[in-house]
């Protein structure tokens, strides 16, 4: 294992979403992640399910008291476990974090949910749309006069979930290299996905945000920060901001108005953004690109899933890696001296119940008796 987190253990509860995405994310910085996957799923997974990437998968059937000893026991070698269960089902299940930091003092235990360990609605199901709804960010994308528009599940899930837990875990494991005593870290997507809003809350608060969708300055309100469709109906976005950029911007479309001047002057916006619109179709996105990319205007095309690997940017930086035949996003961010890798294609459920075993100090009899008793 390369990376930064390199000599790390982890175990990861397997689940969905968020869960394994915080798992991906420590196993490409190095962390030695093993993946406890449910006995009845043994054999299954595939190289396209690119978030299990870089680790190895134990199948264990939880209902069984040999299997959930296995794992106390493999709490006690672990630095984290992260678990993204509905609250009390870990406890219930005979692993809450109660029971693993008596055995671990130093055990970092990190927890996923989507609405958080306590309140009102804690215990109810729910997906990331769900969760980005109760904190402002849903309602606040959007067009002008129409309905919230589900930013993919890049919000809830990832950035402010999966992101987040990982995060909580590398802070907690730096607390507790200091102090020698671990902890449990509450990461609930309704809290990260607030804090993702924290700029929006406070631009609002000085009066420089409403409630109205398409009407602000980052929300596609601003003719000089959004999306234009182009001649072969291809799109392209301009984030001209600064006034020097916005200049720019006039200078090679070739636009007299609007002027500089009443850029911020909300009653020209739906005007000038017709102009815009205008201007931007005349051209092919490739010709727009000729003229404009690379330059302050703050410009870029508009990429599908298959064009953005493919972009010479994209491409000079490896932003993207071929694993098995699959292409997917490289490990991020980077680090000049101890660089994280894919450290290896996703696993089979199972596929590494016995080498795991072995590798957490668990003789070939205790091996057999597991497998006796049904629990790997």
């Amino acid at each position: 294992m390369t990376g930064p987190l390199s000599g790390t253990k982890v175990i990861e509860i397997a689940g969905i979403g968020p869960g394994p995405f915080c798992a991906m994310m420590l196993a490409d910085m190095g962390a030695e992640v093993v993946r406890i996957d449910r006995r009845s799923a043994a054999g299954e997974g595939s190289k396209f399910d690119v978030l299990n990437r870089g680790r190895r998968s134990l199948a264990l059937d939880l209902k069984k008291q040999a299997a959930v000893t296995a794992i106390l026991r493999m709490v006690r070698r672990a630095d984290a476990l992260i678990e993204g269960f509905r609250p009390g089902v870990m406890e219930r299940l005979g692993l809450g974090p109660d029971l693993c930091l008596e055995r671990n003092p130093r055990l970092v235990y990190g927890r996923m949910t989507g609405w958080g360990q306590e309140g009102p609605l804690a215990q109810a199901a729910g997906h990331d749309i769900n969760y980005i709804s109760l904190t402002g960010a849903l309602h606040a994308i959007g067009p002008t006069g129409g309905g919230p528009v589900p930013p993919l599940n890049l919000i809830g899930d990832f950035g402010g979930g999966g992101m987040l837990l990982a995060f909580g875990v590398v802070c907690a494991m730096l607390d507790a290299a200091r102090s020698g005593k671990g902890q449990v870290v509450d990461a609930a997507m309704t809290d990260g996905s607030a804090a993702l809003m924290a700029a929006v809350y406070g631009i609002k608060a000085r009066g420089g945000w409403t409630n109205e969708r398409g009407a602000n300055l980052l929300d596609g309100g601003a003719p000089f920060y959004g999306t234009y469709q182009c001649k072969d109906g291809k799109w392209i976005s301009v984030g001209s901001l600064e006034p020097q950029f916005y200049e720019l911007l006039r200078e090679k479309a070739g636009m007299a108005e609007p002027s500089v001047n009443d850029r911020w002057s909300k009653d020209s916006w739906a005007g000038n953004r017709t102009k815009l619109g205008q201007i931007f179709k005349t051209k092919t996105q490739a010709e727009w690109c000729a003229l404009m990319e690379g330059s302050d205007v703050c410009f870029a095309p508009i990429l599908d899933l298959d064009e953005a690997p493919r972009h010479p940017h994209n491409k000079q930086r490896q932003t993207f890696v071929d694993v098995d035949g699959v292409t997917q996003p490289a490990p991020a961010p980077r680090f000049s001296r101890t660089p994280g890798a894919v450290q290896a294609p996703p696993p089979k459920a199972g596929e590494h119940s016995e080498a795991v075993l072995r590798d957490w100090g668990f003789s070939t009899q205790e091996i057999s008796d597991l497998r006796a008793a049904e629990a790997v």
